[in-house]
């Protein structure tokens, strides 16, 4: 293990930033269900109520720019949800916010019942983020950012580091340097270091990109695999990564909430406004041309 004398004091913030300063330098089909029998464990609850988030427009009149506007969203665990919408409508805000690197403009988020900021030394314990942009270390072995990734967290079981290389199939690259991989190969990198640690809280912000199909379906199995107790926040683009293993969906756009229900119900919806035998897709594309209309 790389020892460092001064992640025991880190905060999730700078653990997560970690991220940001390195880019400086068999479930088909079957979706989990939160209903299904679990086994005993802790159940962890996460509040969003009427939480804004705004930002300054860059633009020489300052204007304030709306990036959430009044979501208010109830998650308990298990839970395996799909976050999507069109780019630039809130979500990676929404999994910042979540992860304690923003503070929400105004609202309140509540991690079992308490804030969220009164709670960083058990969120940093319970998470596993993967952001949508991040940065790897490129002089560093996969094995060796891992594993320097593990101390951050203060992980100190030895046997992670090889279950997560092993879980993302990494093990025929964990020795190279990470400046030799493809785009695809480091976006296994970065899920492996949020899967670290077995997380109970998982937020993951576009994991798929840069994934070939077969990288895609194993990353659906392991998703579906792991949900049995956790909270599992997935963001993304590709409404078939929702439809084969997320039971909640919620979309956003414009910083509001559309939908938040089942896919089957997002699909109901659509064939019930006129949209004939309605996919996922074609269902998720009649909301957001509807909210455009609004």
């Amino acid at each position: 293990m790389i020892k460092h004398l001064f992640y025991d004091k880190l905060s999730v913030i700078e653990v997560v930033a970690q991220l940001d300063r390195a880019s400086d330098c068999g479930s088909e089909g079957r979706r989990f269900e939160s209903s299904q029998p679990q086994k005993s464990f802790d159940i962890m609850q996460i509040s969003i109520q009427n939480v804004v988030k705004t930002y300054n427009s860059s633009k020489k009149a300052i204007k304030r720019i709306a990036a959430l506007d009044g979501v208010s969203i109830e998650i308990t665990s298990p839970s395996l949800i799909g976050l999507v919408g069109p780019n630039g409508v809130g979500k990676s805000t929404l999994m910042k916010l979540l992860v304690a690197v923003l503070l929400p403009t105004s609202g309140e988020i509540l991690l079992n019942n308490e804030p969220l900021q009164s709670k960083e030394t058990y969120l940093k314990s319970v998470l596993g983020y993967l952001p949508q942009s991040f940065g790897l270390y490129d002089e560093l072995k996969v094995w060796q950012f891992l594993d320097y990734m593990a101390a951050l967290k203060q992980i100190k079981d030895s046997n992670q580091i090889a279950k997560v290389i092993q879980q993302t199939n990494l093990d025929e690259i964990k020795k190279q340097k990470i400046r030799t991989l493809s785009g695809g190969q480091r976006q296994r990198v970065g899920i492996a270091q949020a899967l670290l640690g077995d997380p109970a809280l998982l937020i993951l912000d576009e994991p798929t990109v840069g994934l070939d199909p077969e990288e895609r379906r194993n990353f659906r199995n392991l998703l579906f695999q792991s949900a049995q107790e956790k909270i599992i926040l997935l963001s993304t683009h590709i409404i078939e990564d929702v439809y084969h293993i997320c039971g909640r969906i919620i979309v956003i756009n414009h910083g509001k909430i559309l939908f938040d229900g089942r896919p089957e119900e997002l699909v109901q919806a659509a064939h019930e406004g006129g949209i004939k035998n309605p996919s996922l897709e074609d269902a998720y594309m009649y909301l957001i041309a509807k909210s455009h209309k609004m």
